[in-house]
């Protein structure tokens, strides 16, 4: 049978961006398509050189972890370690649930003149069965990731957390409230609630214990009406208080730290919270799901981790 080194090499490579692009997806990393190219080629020559038997030693394990370390840190260059492995094993997972749909699509249409050899599945089945296979191995995966997602702990969901105001700095911990969908009617910036107490470091105090002056429209001293142009009225509605408003700041950044990266948001509204979140300060703030976009000017992801 005649194996052409363009087929193999094709497939490889949709096979391979597939896997590597249902990865960022799931982990709603940073995808930027030009890397994912360059690493599900490099995956595919890895292929052929196996096939070929052009190189023995690119077919032992070690080398293949190797090879697939390296294809992670060109497609998404993690900055932990953690995140590095992370990534990895998600990559795995993804890998072996295309590579069993894939097959499995195969044994249904049962191709002519299919056989493996180092590892590299070779034949004359038709590409549109293994990217059918990729695809329909994508949604299996995605799915599965949704409901182990929509049975995290709080403990699970605590993200390190530095905001930036009028150069100053506030390091807290918040947790991610799926029900919290608060957003400034006017500018759709995201909103984040933080406990009074914490902002006393960050906010001016003229501003924090006057927040029902402020709200009503007055501003008593000179520091209230120097950041007027960053103040916000948000509304809410809660149990037992329908038309709620809550004072907002608009602050410059907000810097959240997950396991696998460091996501930075400039359209974010601080709102003033008197009471306390957590008895056990374990966090200090909720943030909702729309706190997890970055900036569009930096041509970067929406975070799109809803249960």
């Amino acid at each position: 049978m005649t194996i052409y080194v363009d087929i193999v090499l094709l497939e490889n490579l949709c096979m391979n961006y597939i896997i590597l692009f249902s990865t960022a997806y799931i982990l709603k990393l940073k995808r930027k398509h030009i890397r994912i190219f360059i690493s599900s080629l490099l995956g595919a020559i890895y292929a052929i050189l196996a096939y070929a038997n052009i190189i023995p030693m690119y077919t032992n394990i070690i080398t293949k972890i190797i090879l697939s370390i390296c294809m992670i840190y060109i497609a998404y260059n993690p900055k932990h370690v953690k995140g590095m492995i992370k990534e990895l094993m998600v990559f795995y997972l993804v890998s072996f649930a295309l590579g069993g749909c894939a097959f499995a699509l195969l044994y249904i249409v049962r191709p002519q003149d299919i056989f493996m050899k180092d590892g590299v599945y070779i034949g004359t089945y038709p590409l549109k069965i293994a990217l059918l296979g990729g695809i329909v191995g994508f949604i299996v995966t995605y799915i599965s990731f949704k409901i182990v997602k929509s049975r995290i702990t709080k403990n699970e969901i605590i993200y390190k957390t530095i905001i930036k105001f009028d150069e100053k700095e506030l390091e807290i911990n918040v947790m991610l409230d799926t029900g919290n969908m608060l957003k400034d009617p006017i500018t759709g910036e995201a909103v984040m609630l933080i406990e009074k107490e914490k902002l006393y470091g960050l906010i001016p105090r003229s501003i924090l214990d006057n927040v029902e002056n402020i709200l009503g429209g007055e501003f008593e001293e000179e520091q209230q009406f120097k950041y007027r142009t960053k103040l916000r009225i948000i509304p809410f509605t809660s149990v037992g208080k329908q038309n709620g408003m809550m004072l907002g700041i608009k602050v410059d950044s907000v810097k959240i730290i997950t396991d696998v990266d460091e996501i930075i948001n400039e359209n974010v509204v601080i709102c003033v919270y008197d009471k306390i979140f957590s008895k056990s300060r374990k966090y200090s703030g909720l943030i909702g799901l729309d706190i997890l976009e970055r900036s569009e000017k930096n041509n970067e992801y929406f975070a799109d981790i809803k249960k």
